[in-house]
């Protein structure tokens, strides 16, 4: 018996502990044999299977299954209001959760915890999410490949207040998504915004004024090896040791931010130095769109190009390279085992580009959009981690 710290002023009372068995019927599902081509054919059945999960409501599936595979194989109709927990595929995937919206079937990889008038669903999702770390010490398989499994998941703490408090919580913590789902949107759609300018702008198909209301004059051509480089200096730890270091994992991806760095002290040599504005880009995996441009000095791998504008501004060419034609080059790789953009490749292929001041003006404008984008994700982090600290407290 325990109390949460934080709580509804209408409640009080010690909640119940037990165990999800000792509370709910618990069941799994079945994959119809994917040779019968009658299990698949005129699908119309929801199939719940692990990469479904979205620790939320699960509105829609990737796959659907026939009125003959119900009917001819062990796959259950699941009601409305049944929650998930995934059971294999590591402990990036094990204790993962969905809420079903309508009923629908389910794979043997999950665990379907069948709804119970006494228990709000939605709360037993949010518990279920809030307590995932404790599956670990329920894994029942090897440490290369840790499984739980339904007698883990019938064994698993729940403990639980009446339904009036549960409903409450629950209804509070879905207000919370809704906000936090507003704000992903949100980034979604000035991300899609961003990208849709910038393939105008490259493009020339949208061009800005001069301050005087004149034309532009027309963009120039040239090599990109031309426009602008990839040099830097070999750091050297004996004349500088106290420099901050970039690996490729401090790269975020698509966003330009870096995640951290590290003490250049001790550093081999081999490592790259960048100065204050210079561009970087992730040669390894380019795909993966890592970039950032750096307001210190400091080095970086050698996985990393440092970038310089010749005829084209930093800011420019950071822009620049996040754009589709720059993507376009990087995706022609050199021929290792590891794919590494090649920069004799992008160095010999031809760019157009504009005068400084129509430079400044695109760098400028998305740049600004940028900085609305960088704001909404700080709404979301802060907003995540408001409800994290929420979940700490309410529940037990």
């Amino acid at each position: 018996m325990a109390t949460p710290k934080l709580r509804f002023k209408e409640f009080e009372g010690s909640w119940l502990a037990s165990k999800i068995g000792e509370v709910f019927e618990v069941t799994s599902g079945a994959t119809p044999l994917r040779s019968n081509k009658e299990f698949f054919k005129n699908a119309n059945i929801p199939w719940v299977k692990t990469t479904d999960l979205n620790n939320a409501v699960i509105t829609h599936t990737e796959e659907q299954i026939s009125k003959v595979a119900l009917k001819s194989t062990s796959v259950k109709m699941l009601p409305k209001g049944t929650v998930f927990v995934a059971m294999y595929g590591g402990f990036n995937q094990i204790g993962r959760t969905g809420l079903l919206a309508n009923e629908a079937t389910c794979n043997q990889a999950l665990s379907a915890i069948y709804p119970n008038e006494n228990i709000d669903s939605r709360f037993l999702l949010d518990y279920l999410n809030h307590n995932v770390k404790l599956w670990k010490s329920f894994a029942a398989s090897s440490r290369k490949d840790p499984n739980i499994t339904k007698g883990d998941v019938l064994a698993f703490p729940f403990n639980f207040p009446n339904i009036a408090e549960q409903t409450k919580i629950a209804t509070f913590l879905s207000a919370v998504d809704t906000k936090i789902d507003e704000l992903t949107q949100k980034h979604e759609l000035l991300s899609e915004y961003k990208k849709g300018m910038m393939q105008q702008l490259f493009s020339q198909k949208l061009r800005f004024k001069a301050d005087d209301g004149s034309d532009f004059e027309d963009w120039e051509e040239s090599l990109i090896g031309n426009v602008f480089t990839n040099k830097s200096e070999s750091f050297n730890p004996k004349v500088e040791n106290n420099l901050p270091c970039i690996e490729l994992e401090h790269l975020s991806q698509g966003t330009g931010t870096i995640l951290g760095t590290t003490d250049s002290k001790n550093q081999k040599s081999t490592k790259n130095v960048f100065e204050r504005s210079n561009v970087l880009y992730g040669k390894l995996r380019p795909y993966l769109n890592k970039f950032a441009q750096p307001d210190f000095k400091g080095v970086c791998s050698t996985e990393i190009w440092v970038l310089t504008g010749i005829e084209i501004s930093n800011n420019y060419l950071y822009q620049y390279i996040q754009s589709e034609g720059f993507s376009e080059l990087t995706s022609i790789q050199s021929g290792s085992k590891m794919p590494r953009a090649d920069w004799k490749t992008v160095a010999s292929a031809v760019m157009s580009y504009p005068c400084c001041e129509e430079q400044t003006k695109i760098a400028n404008f998305l740049t600004a959009i940028d900085q609305k984008i960088d704001n909404v994700a700080e709404q979301i982090d802060h907003a995540k981690t408001w409800k994290k600290g929420l979940l700490q407290q309410m529940f037990v």
